[in-house]
């Protein structure tokens, strides 16, 4: 049977419990989250519990050698955690100039930038956690060393990857990559059970050492090793002296609920400046005119987010600005009745997993890891299943530019977690994750629940819009036809995509500030689940 043919559409209910919830894009590792809460630990226990599993029950979209972002509500407060990883020391314009290359490669060695979700797992454990890392890993490792079935998108993303390595990927640097995700030498399919030994091992001393043996012991070495092999930049120096920031985060107000990310260098700032943008505009249900103001708001957003997000020391315009009414009003006053083609604000002078926990004491989690592009890089570091991120790609080569690409610089990141408050409550984590799809999911979750107060479920399964640039929009396959043409008279470029693979996969879980009962969200577009008690 083809477990990839779904002919009629299906429905899930909001799911509902009071003691304990996890949402995830993959069953076992919701599953791993929930045994957690039951052996006595909290939302941030789980989360570690549940990112961990993630790295070896979704392995296609996230691993130990990539970056992840937190927004940890615990007693009432909201605390930030940027774990993304800067790039090498060593890692320049110049020295790419001297290898006789005039870009950044997408895969092999060259774009790997120090992995920050370990130390994640470590500072958040260090901070909030009740139970010991060796208790709250012991999930993932049990999957990684005994195993477990391939799922349905899991085994769709994991097979389209292995054909395009298996036909571009032929150098030595990658060979350990299908050595670690083939089975007798072939990708393997949906239901048959694959394990990660080595991967196991991995995590069973990240547990032991509380991260150090990644950063600083016998992971670090073998990293190093392999790097100075194939000539990569990334050093153990380089993971020496990493160490994740926690941050405030920011907020924009939206119709009477707060919407909260972390502050760049992350993207979650564009899900805010089109949120700004968009309030300023009357949201009518189904409505080509509110869609039509909704697209374009989301250009604007995201056309100046790529103009300067970046490190913050290196942004050209900070925060307050971008986040301001004034900002908000006189982006809003350039959309017209038709499409645009967006240019950058003009500044005053002078593409992952996601995952959502909460407890019974009121502590939630928004926890976003991811190795960027699928399996990341395409390297995977020979007896430790690590595979490594290639999140260096995004840095710029221009010099003019606020992301140019400099020794020790973390790079305009794609992943952000969200996070939703009313009158100072938390009402919950919330997250859409996949690329530069992530603030357009956001904004759309967003506007789904406060503009037309849809359920958690509602809102993931409602059909989603993509701008892709310039007036390209792409739809899904059952976006409504009479509002694809009603844009496309408003001089959109629309396309319906063939599928609902590229539009994100989101989680999200609302807590009601009377009862503490929580309603739960899973998303319909991979194997998403939601574990609760």
């Amino acid at each position: 049977m083809d477990f990839l043919h779904y002919p009629y559409p299906s429905k899930r209910n909001t799911v509902i419990a009071n003691r304990g919830m996890v949402a995830t894009s993959q069953p076992l590792a919701a599953q791993a989250g929930l045994d957690i809460l039951k052996k006595g630990g909290n939302a941030v226990d789980a989360a570690i519990a549940t990112a961990a599993a993630l790295t070896v029950v979704e392995p296609t979209s996230n691993g130990i050698g990539g970056d992840a972002f937190a927004l940890v509500w615990m007693k009432d407060e909201l605390y930030g955690l940027n774990a993304s990883g800067p790039s090498p020391k060593s890692f320049s314009k110049k020295a790419l100039t001297e290898r006789g290359l005039d870009q950044i490669p997408m895969h092999g060695v060259i774009p790997v930038t120090v992995p920050g979700a370990p130390s994640a797992w470590a500072a958040l454990s260090k901070r909030f956690g009740k139970l010991p890392l060796s208790e709250v890993l012991a999930p993932a490792i049990s999957y990684a060393e005994e195993g477990y079935p391939i799922s349905v998108t899991l085994g769709h993303y994991w097979q389209s990857a292995y054909k395009k390595y298996k036909k571009n990927f032929t150098s030595e640097e990658f060979q350990h990559w299908f050595e670690t995700f083939s089975i007798d030498g072939r990708m393997p399919e949906i239901g048959e059970v694959w394990n990660s030994p080595a991967h196991g091992d991995t995590l069973r001393k990240i547990a032991k050492t509380n991260g150090e043996a990644f950063y600083k012991g016998e992971i670090a070495d073998k990293i190093d090793a392999f790097m100075k092999k194939h000539n990569g930049f990334l050093t153990k120096d380089d993971l020496e002296s990493y160490e994740p920031e926690w941050v405030n985060p920011i907020k924009v107000h939206y119709k009477g609920y707060d919407v909260w990310e972390i502050p760049p260098n992350g993207q979650g700032i564009v899900a805010q400046m089109a949120l700004n943008i968009y309030q300023h505009a009357e949201s009518k249900w189904h409505d080509a005119e509110t869609l039509h103001n909704q697209i374009e708001a989301m250009k604007l957003a995201y056309t100046d987010g790529k103009a300067f997000i970046t490190e913050t020391i290196d942004m050209p315009i900070n925060v307050e600005t971008l986040l301001s009414k004034t900002y908000g009003e006189s982006r809003f006053a350039e959309i017209s009745n038709t499409a645009l083609e967006p240019k950058p604000f003009d500044i005053p002078k002078g593409g992952t997993v996601y995952l959502a926990t909460a407890d019974a004491d009121g502590n939630m989690v928004s926890y976003i890891q991811s190795n960027y592009m699928g399996f990341g890089s395409g390297v995977v570091i020979p007896e430790t299943g690590v595979a490594l991120q290639n999140r260096g790609y995004d840095f710029s080569l221009d010099e003019a530019h606020p992301n140019f690409l400099k020794p020790g610089k973390r790079t305009f990141n794609t992943i952000i977690p969200g996070f939703l408050t009313k009158d100072n409550e938390a009402v919950g984590p919330f997250g859409v994750m996949g690329g530069y799809m992530q603030p357009q999911g956001h904004f759309q979750v967003i506007t789904s629940t406060v503009d037309f107060a849809l359920n958690p479920q509602a809102a993931l399964d409602m059909p989603r819009w993509q701008w892709i640039g310039e007036k390209h929009v792409e739809v899904e396959p059952h976006f409504p036809n009479y509002l694809v043409q009603a844009l496309q008279r408003k001089g959109h470029d629309i396309r319906v995509a063939v599928d609902g693979g590229s539009f994100g996969r989101g989680q999200i879980i609302w807590r009601d500030q009377k009862t503490g009962v929580l309603y739960g969200g899973t998303e319909p577009r991979t194997d998403g689940a939601i574990a609760a008690w």
